[in-house]
């Protein structure tokens, strides 16, 4: 790429953070949703910084952006002791303004899961030899014993005990990191991994669920899921549609590069990762420590799990919006 086209691609995003760290200098603070917008400047700064050396750019456009990426460098690790803060500004604010700026990505993913789930679920239910096209025999036996009303304990691995609540939920968080992991890495593969996992993953769900209610499981499967279902399968879209932003960056890069768009679209793929460990984190914490739970009626389970998906949606509707106008 030639330098003037370069620093024409770019001059606006130098404009910007010369004044944001005009701003930092003078002791202005920032809040934990900018701080995050600023350490991915602050990476964007090196990087071109490096491109720029690499392709032999002149000294002045170099000396520039050094200039920039020392002043930048400076102010990052000035705040970085302020870690905690940054988090709980991701968690209060970064998070869920993230979720609706990539709306676009997470409606596509959430059609695809939730879509497969249903239809293969109505098919199951009205048809009930067809969940033995996707599940074997020895497996919908399992099932039906994880979720028997005769159970003591609901969901995988029934029978353990009362005292290890505590590695349940470390099974739990394994097993969904690695399908959240799955179905985020596979969009690497121009999409197709993603949204074959995405609507596997709804295919599978909705067997189980359809066969579970056909044979009159209903109480005891939906009790189950209702609760940790809120966060758990809010997590696996929202890996999908991280996914599905590196496989659209290697699609359709525009005028960047491939590699340059990857990079872009992996700094935003990565931060929605983040949120989506800890739903799974919140996901597995309740379904070891609630969900398996048997001695409450299913009508309280229902009514904490209408809670918990009200929770996660009105989280993500309205956190991190601001009530004022910004300074």
């Amino acid at each position: 790429m030639k330098q003037s086209l370069f620093e024409q691609r770019h001059r606006g995003e130098w404009k910007r953070f010369g004044k944001r760290l005009e701003q930092l200098e003078t002791g202005k603070r920032e809040d934990a949703g900018r701080a995050e917008e600023f350490a991915s400047e602050y990476r964007s700064i090196c990087q071109q910084l490096a491109l720029a050396q690499d392709r032999g750019y002149s000294s002045h456009l170099i000396d520039q952006l050094q200039q920039l990426a020392m002043r930048g460098h400076q102010q990052f690790y000035r705040h970085r002791s302020h870690l905690g803060a940054r988090l709980i500004g991701f968690l209060l604010a970064g998070f869920p303004r993230l979720v609706r700026e990539e709306w676009r990505a997470i409606a596509v993913a959430s059609l695809l899961f939730y879509g497969s789930l249903l239809l293969m679920g109505l098919l199951v239910f009205y048809f009930p030899d067809l969940v033995y096209s996707l599940v074997s025999p020895d497996r919908v036996a399992d099932m039906e014993a994880m979720y028997s009303p005769d159970a003591s304990r609901l969901g995988p691995l029934a029978e353990r005990g009362a005292g290890d609540n505590w590695q349940m939920f470390a099974f739990y968080v394994m097993n969904n990191i690695g399908i959240a992991f799955q179905t985020f890495a596979s969009g690497l593969l121009f999409c197709l991994g993603s949204l074959f996992f995405l609507f596997f993953n709804g295919l599978m769900i909705g067997a189980v669920a359809g066969h579970l209610t056909q044979i009159g499981y209903v109480q005891t499967f939906w009790s189950f899921v209702v609760g940790h279902g809120a966060f758990e399968l809010t997590a696996i879209t929202f890996a999908g549609a991280a996914g599905l932003k590196l496989g659209w960056a290697l699609l359709a890069p525009g005028r960047l590069s491939r590699g340059e768009a990857l990079r872009e679209a992996a700094a935003r793929a990565i931060r929605l990762v983040a949120g989506v460990i800890l739903l799974l984190l919140i996901a597995a914490f309740v379904e070891g420590y609630w969900s398996s739970l048997t001695r409450f009626p299913p009508m309280v389970k229902y009514g904490v799990g209408a809670a918990l998906w009200l929770l996660v949606g009105s989280y993500f509707l309205f956190a991190g919006r601001r009530t004022h106008a910004p300074d």
